[in-house]
C-alpha cells in the first residue's frame, strides 16, 4: 500500500494523501510509518523519520520531583480516550494537526480495541495524559498533553510500566523533543528501527490491552 519506506525524502515523508481508514493506519503502523497532516485543512501526510525516535523499556528517567509526582496522581487505562485526544489537539497546544479526521479515525480505533489511552487524574481532574496504537509488542505513540506539572510525564511512565509487565518491546515517540529526550527517548536509525518493529509486532499483545 505504501512505498518502501527507504524511499521517504530526507524530512521523512513518504507519501501525501491516502484515507485514514483502521486497515491503512494499521498496515502503515506495520510498515514503520505513520500519519500527520501538516496544518488543519491539506491532505495527510506520511511518514517514516531516518532516524527514528524511540524510548527504550529499560532507559526511562524518573527524576526525583518526578517520582513526588507519580505519587500525586492516579492513573488508569483507557477510560476516558476521547478526553485525552481532546486534551492533546486543544489548539492552545499549537497541535493543529490533530483534525476532526485524526480525533475520527483514531476514536475508531480505539473502538476496535487497537488505539488505547492512559489518563493521568487530580482528583476527579483530567490532568493529562496520552494516547497511542498498540499492535504486538509496539506501542505507537501519537500525542500526549497535561493540565498540571508532570502530568504528562506520569502518563508515560504508567505506559512504560504497563509495556513492561506486559512483554512489549517497542515504545515508538516518532520525533524525540527536549520533553522526550529528558525522559530518556533517544534517535535510531530507521534501519535499525524496522529491526526493532519486526520483532516487535512478533510478539503477543500484552493483555492489558486486550482486556
Amino acid at each position: 500500500m505504501f512505498p518502501p519506506v527507504e524511499e521517504a525524502d530526507e524530512d521523512g515523508v513518504l507519501a501525501v494523501g491516502a484515507d485514514l481508514e483502521p486497515g491503512t493506519l494499521l498496515t502503515a503502523y506495520r510498515q514503520g510509518v505513520f500519519p500527520t497532516p501538516l496544518d488543519d485543512t491539506g491532505p495527510v501526510v506520511w511518514w517514516s523519520p531516518d532516524p527514528r525516535g524511540i524510548v527504550p523499556l529499560d532507559g526511562l528517567r524518573v527524576s526525583r520531583s518526578l517520582r513526588r509526582s507519580l505519587r500525586r496522581y492516579e492513573t488508569t487505562l483507557d477510560t476516558a480516550f476521547e478526553a485525552v485526544i481532546e486534551g492533546c489537539r486543544d489548539p492552545a497546544r499549537g497541535s493543529t494537526w490533530i483534525r476532526e479526521d485524526i480525533v475520527a479515525a483514531y476514536t475508531r480505533l480505539h473502538r476496535m480495541g487497537w488505539a488505547h489511552s492512559v489518563e493521568v487524574w487530580d482528583g476527579d481532574v483530567l490532568a493529562g495524559g496520552l494516547y497511542g496504537v498498540a499492535i504486538g509488542g509496539l506501542f505507537a505513540g501519537e500525542s500526549m498533553f497535561h493540565r498540571r506539572t508532570d502530568a504528562s510525564k506520569v502518563a508515560l511512565v504508567a505506559l512504560v510500566e504497563l509495556l513492561r509487565e506486559g512483554g512489549a518491546t517497542l515504545l515508538d515517540v516518532q520525533w524525540t523533543t527536549e520533553h522526550l529526550s529528558s525522559l530518556g527517548a533517544v534517535d535510531v536509525p530507521r534501519a535499525r528501527y524496522l529491526e526493532l518493529l519486526a520483532d516487535a509486532l512478533a510478539r503477543p499483545l500484552p493483555k492489558v490491552f486486550a482486556a
